[in-house]
């Protein structure tokens, strides 16, 4: 009896295994599944670069917190693995965590979530919009799917080349692209936009933009309030303290939400098609064009109801399939930071989540869209230098 126990047991978890494996197959999984493939693949002894494969396929439903994923290191093989788990990271930025791990706690009624936004409104206007002039080295990493073969000629152009490596599909995971360093400026707690010295097309600098630093808090909170579409929807703990998580949608025309992207290439016929020794001659004219428009949007606040501090902001702009960008998700962390003797609630981290149409109208190249994950972390924040006149 204790051996037809056993063997039913195997039989079960070679089942539960199999039906895993069977959801993991289809590439998006929750964060048990993902654990579970990392201690299968490390049973198997798989390499780096095998394990780093599969989590290329995966895509999570829910959010991978840092602490989790920190918690997850020990399955992981080596960089090329470690790279891709800082690629979910940012991918399931905006996503809720797993449900067992959202607190229990009962919903407060219509008054209590009112009070809870008073508060909000409250500290957004007296006491973040009171931060001071600061500065701050923000470290922004970049994650990215590949194009390596844009046709991005300019002026009177042949674009028909014989060789077919100018229409090689795109490689189509994500990976690491690299790390700066800059320092920023933030006044009333909002980062200024850096200030570019040219424009470099797209065909030039390898990627379209980083994204705005964010929206102004304020603004978002009084156009959330405004628009009367404030909702409760969970109490979600980040650290030690349980927040309380409202969403919130943002209509075109109630919106200063401006999606602002730079280059995009396109092309135009020039009226000339001639044959020469056979091969096809189509002369066109590619122009540099940037993407703006304003748009609607909706996203969390996530506060803390004893003091209204918001926490985090969650923010999804409503693009159109026809734009050249067709998603711009961002979320900002908020701590507290000493700066002076004094502690203020500042950006700490950062996550940006694009898709974009690089080739633009372009059409003398394949179409294809690109997915970017920006990631970053502000340290160091200063008073700024008062800026002294210059005499004339």
């Amino acid at each position: 009896m204790k051996q037809g126990t056993g063997l039913l047991l195997v039989i079960l978890a070679g089942t539960a295994v199999w039906a895993a494996s069977e959801k993991a197959n289809s590439g998006k999984i929750t964060v048990q599944e993902l654990k579970d493939i990392l201690v299968a693949m490390q049973t198997a002894k798989k390499t780096d670069f095998e394990v780093a494969t599969r989590l290329k396929e995966l895509e999570l439903t829910e959010e991978l917190t840092r602490p989790v994923m920190e918690g997850l290191a020990a399955f992981l093989p080596g960089q090329q693995a470690t790279e891709q788990m800082y690629v979910l990271e940012g991918r399931s930025a905006i996503l809720p965590p797993p449900p067992a791990d959202l607190p229990n706690t009962p919903a407060p009624d219509m008054a209590a979530q009112k009070a809870i936004l008073a508060k909000a409104a409250d500290y957004v206007n007296r006491t973040y919009m009171k931060n001071p002039h600061l500065t701050a080295m923000k470290s922004t990493s970049r994650f990215q799917d590949g194009v390596e073969n844009i046709r991005t000629n300019s002026g009177m152009t042949n674009n028909m080349p014989n060789s077919g490596e100018s229409w090689k599909l795109p490689n189509m995971y994500m990976r690491y692209y690299g790390t700066h360093t800059d320092t920023i400026e933030t006044i009333q707690g909002i980062e200024k936009p850096p200030v570019v010295k040219e424009k470099i097309p797209w065909g030039v600098n390898g990627q379209v933009s980083e994204g705005d630093p964010g929206l102004n808090l304020s603004v978002v909170m009084q156009e959330a309030s405004e628009g009367g579409k404030l909702n409760w929807l969970r109490w979600e703990k980040i650290g030690n303290r349980e927040l309380a998580v409202f969403s919130f949608a943002v209509a075109k025309k109630k919106s200063r939400y401006e999606v602002h992207y730079c280059c995009f290439p396109v092309t135009s016929d020039t009226g000339r098609m001639g044959y020469e020794h056979t091969e096809p001659n189509l002369q066109y004219g590619t122009d540099w064009k940037d993407f703006k428009t304003t748009v609607g949007y909706h996203g969390e606040f996530f506060i803390d109801p004893t003091s209204g501090a918001i926490v985090r902001l969650v923010t999804q702009a409503e693009l159109k399939p026809t734009d050249f960008v067709h998603r711009e998700d961002m979320r900002i962390d908020y701590g507290p930071v000493p700066v002076n003797g004094s502690i203020y609630m500042l950006p700490q981290d950062s996550f940006t989540i694009t898709e974009v149409v690089p080739n633009g109208d372009n059409y003398a190249a394949v179409y294809s869209v690109r997915h970017t994950v920006f990631t970053s972390s502000y340290k160091n924040y200063r008073i700024a230098e008062p800026v002294i006149a210059e005499k004339k």
